[in-house]
Formats: structure tokens, sequence, C-alpha cells
């Protein structure tokens, strides 16, 4: 449990001058997350000088001395499920603090170790709770047990369900903050990341597939960590201990805790243990102890401080040689800087901002308007990334489009382009054009909210804004009644004559309003950061009026989330963390086994995400009743094959046959079956889609083009018109990442998003998750407008 562990480990930085114990944040559910800093106790006065001595050698590219020190970093149990890795780092921190013999003096004399000790409390927790509930005093082996079979969601995730191990580049959660912000502190030169794995494997330490590491990770960190492997080999060899290595992970995306620190110089080293999945399991390598498989993961982080000490000038030497070639790289390349541009979203520019500034990648504010392949982008709307910089690496994974790869099988995703997440505009820049800029050191400061006129007609705001959807459930949460204009529409101002899209949301106070409107409007948009614009008559100078019945009411959303066994608990996460933590909507969670016992006339939204159903009798008829009345069903992903299969969408889907149809197997070996199958996957690639940005579910886009992430092979056909599929992938649709081109032609032209008007209510599909990881900002709002904007499909 996270809550021994967190008092064993201050009781022991009470008792120990080599360790110095520090909370580097929180988690969701309030866990502290702790860091503890161990080296010999002389050294403790040194410790900043050579922090600060350290980074200068990584961003000015000093020369590193001989005996400057090691810096370790070493990670535990990033999937709570995964528990012996936070388990053996209360033995190693004890080693450490504790242990007299020459090897841990010599480590601690002139290094430092960093020491994480759990990734992920409140999985930890989870998984903790679950596994101690269900020992006897008996242990039971069998892997049939209740123990060895976790109940949805499972202690894998953090309290919303997340992988964390797929969080260290974009950074939603609070448990990857704190990470990164000490990684980057720091800049170690080995960090290693403890994880288990099914339990009939065995033990599996990188390297990884010799054939899938990152194109930007060089091949001297393939030699260091082959390096550091023969003492993980000599450690198990000495034990008679299976192990395995060279296969089946890969060394790929940098959002991953054993890749990410590939990009700045660092040795990423990921180890995985066959899990005993609570206390004892059979395997088919005889019973599985966790004591057994605790001692593994301390015996491999022994293993690393040993294969690290043997090779501490090859080591110190690769960082400083890492960023002089990090240098030539960026000296040759094509490309002087990038440009990230939006004009009408501030949050989303900011949020790329502050992520540039997480990962200390220096950016900059222009102080005039740029001119790049002759479009002109307006200065306050603009940040200018420039190459020459020791991030070079990670900026041009940040930034790829890259389709064709040596090896097309991914163990994740192919494509983590940051603007393309963001739904940013951006664009490389030459040598030229960089010079000509004119850059200032000033940020632009964000524009101020202007209070609302109280002799105003009306109130209005436009739903471009990431947080305009917060703002309206705010207003909504206190009984503002407000419409949606179905219709563009130009009204005078106290800012002047303004041109309104589609979406705009308008607060008339010529119906019944709380008596405060004028204070709830502004402390709304003063919390939210939205401005909200004050009207001064019913008719407008173009377009609809005010009083049109083009103004749609919003209807306050009530959403169930369907959840539970079968259903996706990342895709289930990811809305219910949206909703709740972009929006301020609460949503009600239900499993679907007990949707027979909801009164659905409680809601006016059902959402299912990507799983398997086995609806219990009798809820899809009430499913489809409830719908005809006014409800609006929401699917996406995989859960459109059942909204398929009850007639609530006239669609077609692809089978998995469909897609094996489109490769020949004629001349398949045996040998090379998981590469034929790895060309039938869709790599989680960044596809193009066709959109009609007059359409409801659209609302808030002004491009007729939008770019969608996609993780499955699943297409979706239908012959309607755009007014049922306003958005449908391109003819060329593959933007970034691996799809192989047989599967890429077909997904062409076929169905993005789908709306049905079904009696009084409308059934919505989308083909891929908009909000996948949290991080894909730039599809975000098409979950608040299948919620909020629901009334005007009809």
């Amino acid at each position: 449990r996270h809550d021994l562990l967190v008092t064993y480990m201050r009781s022991l930085a009470a008792a120990s001058d080599r360790i110095t114990l520090e909370v580097t944040g929180y988690t969701h559910e309030q866990r502290p997350l702790l860091l503890l800093t161990i080296t010999a106790p002389q050294n403790r006065s040194k410790l900043e000088d050579w922090r600060t001595a350290h980074m200068a050698q990584v961003q000015q590219g000093k020369k590193t001395p001989a005996d400057a020190p090691l810096l370790f970093y070493m990670g535990y149990s990033v999937h709570g499920n995964e528990p012996s890795g936070a388990n053996a780092s209360l033995l190693v921190a004890y080693y450490l603090a504790a242990a007299q013999d020459e090897r841990v003096t010599r480590l601690l004399q002139d290094n430092v170790v960093l020491l994480d000790p759990s990734y992920n409390p409140d999985g930890l927790s989870r998984f903790a709770h679950w596994a101690n509930m269900h020992k006897g005093k008996v242990l039971n082996a069998d892997p049939a047990h209740r123990e060895h079979q976790e109940g949805w969601p499972n202690g894998r995730t953090n309290h919303y369900w997340f992988d964390l191990n797929r969080d260290w580049l974009m950074m939603v959660h609070p448990e990857s903050q704190a990470r990164i912000s000490k990684f980057q502190h720091w800049r170690p030169h080995v960090l290693t990341d403890f994880h288990e794995m099914g339990t009939n494997s065995s033990y599996f330490f990188q390297p990884g597939v010799p054939s899938r590491k990152n194109p930007f990770t060089p091949e001297g960190n393939v030699r260091l960590t082959n390096a550091l492997a023969e003492y993980y080999v000599s450690a198990f060899d000495s034990q008679k201990q299976l192990y395995f290595s060279q296969e089946g992970f890969d060394d790929f995306y940098y959002g991953k805790g054993s890749s990410y620190p590939d990009a700045q110089g660092s040795i990423g080293v990921l180890f995985e243990q066959a899990s005993s999945r609570g206390h004892l399991q059979d395997s088919i390598n005889g019973p599985l102890a966790f004591p057994q498989t605790i001692q593994n993961q301390f015996t491999m982080s022994v293993a690393v401080f040993d294969g690290a000490m043997a090779n501490k000038a090859a080591l110190l030497d690769y960082q400083h040689n890492f960023y002089k070639e990090t240098a030539e790289l960026a000296s040759q390349d094509d490309n002087a800087a990038y440009l990230i541009h939006e004009p009408q979203d501030s949050w989303r520019l900011e949020k790329a901002r502050w992520v540039l500034t997480q990962h200390n990648i220096r950016y900059q504010q222009p102080r005039e308007d740029i001119e790049v392949n002759d479009t002109v982008y307006k200065a306050n709307s603009t940040l200018v990334v420039p190459l020459a910089q020791p991030q070079y690496r990670l900026i041009k994974s940040l930034f790829s489009t890259q389709q064709d790869f040596a090896d097309n099988t991914f163990y994740d995703v192919s494509n983590f382009n940051l603007p393309l997440a963001f739904d940013l505009t951006f664009a490389p820049m030459s040598s030229r054009e960089l010079r000509r800029a004119k850059f200032t050191d000033n940020s632009p400061s964000p524009a101020p909210i202007v209070p609302v006129d109280s002799d105003a007609y009306a109130y209005a705001f436009e739903w471009h804004h990431y947080k305009a959807p917060a703002l309206l459930q705010e207003l909504l949460d206190k009984g503002v009644a407000a419409r949606i204009a179905t219709q563009p529409f130009t009204a005078a101002t106290t800012q002047g004559n303004l041109s309104l899209a589609a979406g705009t949301i308008v607060i008339p106070r010529g119906v019944p309003q709380p008596q405060a409107l004028i204070e709830l409007v502004n402390a709304a948009a003063v919390d939210v950061g939205v401005q909200v614009l004050s009207l001064s008559s019913g008719f407008t100078r173009t377009g609809i009026d005010i009083g049109s019945r083009s103004m749609v009411p919003v209807k306050a959303p009530k959403a169930l989330l369907v959840g539970g066994e079968g259903v996706s608990p990342y895709q289930a996460g990811e809305v219910w963390h949206y909703l709740d933590t972009q929006v301020g909507m609460p949503v009600t969670l239900v499993e679907q086994r007990h949707l027979d016992n909801v009164s659905l006339h409680d809601y006016t939204h059902v959402v299912f995400v990507g799983g398997r159903y086995d609806l219990p009798e009798g809820v899809d008829e009430t499913l489809t009743d409830w719908v005809r009345a006014g409800g609006t069903l929401v699917g996406q992903t995989s859960a459109l094959r059942l909204f398929a299969r009850h007639n609530w969408l006239d669609i077609k889907l692809s089978s998995r046959q469909d897609v094996a149809d489109l490769f020949s197997d004629k001349t398949l070996t045996f040998a090379d079956r998981s590469a034929h199958n790895a060309q039938q996957l869709v790599a989680g690639a960044v596809y193009q889609a066709d959109i009609d940005i007059s359409h409801p579910l659209f609302y808030g886009y002004d491009a007729p083009q939008l770019n969608l992430f996609k993780t499955s092979n699943m297409m979706v056909f239908s012959n309607a018109s755009p007014t049922v599929v306003p958005a449908r992938y391109t003819d060329s649709p593959l933007v970034a990442g691996f799809s192989a081109d047989p599967v890429a032609n077909e997904i062409a032209g076929s169905v993005a998003v789908v709306a049905e008007a079904m009696g009084r209510g409308r059934v919505i599909g989308f083909t891929d998750d908009p909000q996948f990881r949290g991080f894909w900002y730039g599809t975000n709002k098409l979950m608040s407008n299948a919620l909020f904007m629901a009334e005007a499909i009809n």
C-alpha cells in the first residue's frame, strides 16, 4: 500500500544521513509523490553545485569532467497492478541507506541516486486493496482465483483510468508533471522503468527489438544499453533465472518512460518481470511468488548500479557527445525552426507553450508579424521553436509527419505530433525566414476579460475557444438560460459590429433569467477565461435575429457514461476526465450490467465508448424508446458495432477478415506472420477528414478539414447524405504515422462522424476517439458538441 510505503520512506529518511526526501507533487487522490535523493553524507552540500554544473554541460555543451557524478533516476511501478517494482524500491532504499560494503560506499561516494518509489500511487493503492482483500490464510495459486482476476477498471491506471506510461510527453496528469519536472531539473545519465508482464513470461530487459527504435535515438545509446545489459545477464545467470531481451518491446514512442530519456542524452532502460498478480500464482514456469518478483526487481536495480559504475566514463562521454552531435544535426537540417500558429483559441496555443516549457524546449515570441512561405502570421498568435538547441531531437519528434519506417511493427503509436494533436497550424521555417523574423523577450499578456454592459439587450460568446463549453456549463449550473445560434449573424456589440459564427451561445435578457444575471456572467467569464460580448439589439445587421427560431434553447446535459467489464477503461476514463476537469460537468458512471436498473428518462445523453457489449435483456429496446422520445445516444470506436447491431445507426462496419483480404497471404511463411499482421494495423496514426463546419457537431471549427487520431483499422461505411455524415476521411487521408497503403486507401472516403435522427432524438457516432489520451485538444470539442449541441441536430 502506498500509505505504508510513504511511512517507511519517511522513517528511513529520518534515520539516514544519506537520504533527503521531498514531496514533488500529489496525485488526483491527493497521495504524495515522493523522491529520495541518496548520496554520501558529505555530498549533500555539493548537490546543487553538481546539478548546476551538470546542466551547464547539457545546455551549453561544456566538457564533462572525468570526476563528475553519475546521476541515476530509479523509477518503479508506473502501472499500479505491477507492484513488485514499488515494493522493491523499499529494499533498494534500505540497501543504499544501510549497506556498509565497498560497492555501496563507492556508488554513493561520487554519484547521486534519485529514487522515485511509486510512479502511480493511486493505481498501486487500488491494486493492493484488491489483492489484500482476496488473500486467505492459505495462499491460493490458482490463476482462476479472484485475487488474480481484477475487477474493472483494475489497478493499472491512475485515478481517471489513464495509462501513465503514455503520458511522459503531454503530461496531462499531476504524476507525470512532477516526474518530468524532476527529470528536467537533473537530466540523469540513466533512468530505469520497472514493470511487470504476463504471469507465464519470465523477465525482460532492454535492449528491445533492434530495428524498432526511434530514428532520433543514436546508435551510441544502443551500444551503452547493450553494455549495461551484460550486468543484468551476469546477475540472473548467477541465480539461474529465466530472462530474455531484444524481442517483444520497442523503443520508438518518446512518451514512454524507457524511451523519453533516449531523446535527451540519457539511457532509459525498461525492465519487465512476470507478474504474480497477487501473492502467489501458478505459471508455466512453476509457482510464482510475490516475494520472488520483488527480489528480481531488486537484483536488477543493483545490476544497474554495477553496470553504470563500470561504464561511468562511457556514460559521461556519451551524454556530452550526444549534445555535440545534436548541435551538428541541427546545423545540417534543411529547416531552422518550426512556427506554431492559432489565431482564435489562445488556450490551445498556451497549452503548447506550457508543454514546450516543461520539456526545456526554447521558443521565441515574435515582435512583429512573420511571413513564411508567402503566408503572414500574426505575432501575438504565433510561437517559433528554433531547432538549434539541445532539445533538437525531441522537437523533431514532436513535429514529425513521418509515414515511412524501417520497421512497421509498433508497440504503441507511430506518431505523436504536438501541433496536429492540438489542432494548431505549423510550418517549417528556413534560415533566411528565421533571420528576418524579429522577436521579443516578453510573452503576450492574455487579453483582459471586459465586464458585460448592464444595459445590453443580450450577451453572447463564441464557441471556438477551447474553454467555451466550460463557460456554458458553469452558466447552466447557475440557472442561466442560453441559446445556440444555428446560423451565423452579425451583431452590434460594445466592441463594434462583429460577425459571429454558427454555434455562438446567446444569453437573451428577454426570457426568465436569474436576478443576478450580470454578476453571474461576469464571474463565470473571469473564472473560465472566455470573453462574453454585450449585444445592443435583438435586430442583427445580417443573419438571424436574437429572437429567431434558429436560436435553439440549450438543454442542460445530464450524461450517463457506460462502463464495466468489457468496456475500455482508457476511453471511459478519457471521457470522464474531459467532462470533469475541462468542462466541469458531472457524469454518471454506470456499469453496463446495471443498465436495466437505471431510469434513462433522468438523462439527456448516454455515451458508449469502445468495448465489447452484452447488454442486459430488454435494454436495447429501452434505449431505442428513450432515443425516440428525445434522448441522444453517443458512441465511439468499437461501440459502433453495438449501434449497427441494434440498428441505431444505418452503417456497415469492416471486419477483421475484410482488412485481412486487402493483403495477399499466398506466399506467407510462418516466420513472417507477425510482420504480415502488423501491416494490417493502424499504428496510432493521424488521418484527415473533410468536415461540414455548418453542422452542429462541428461548431467552433473554421477549417474544412480536421485531423483525427486513429488507433484502429475499423472502417465505417454509409451511403447517407452529408447532412447525416458530416465528416468523411479525405481521398488521401494519412497525414502522419504508419498505415499500409491498402488500409489507408480503404479508409479514404469512409465515415469519420455520423449523426442520424431517430424519432425526436438522435444517434451520434465517432469512428475514432476524440479524447485520445486526454491530449487531443483539437478534437475534444466533438464530445462537448455532442452534448451541448444535440438539440440543434434535427
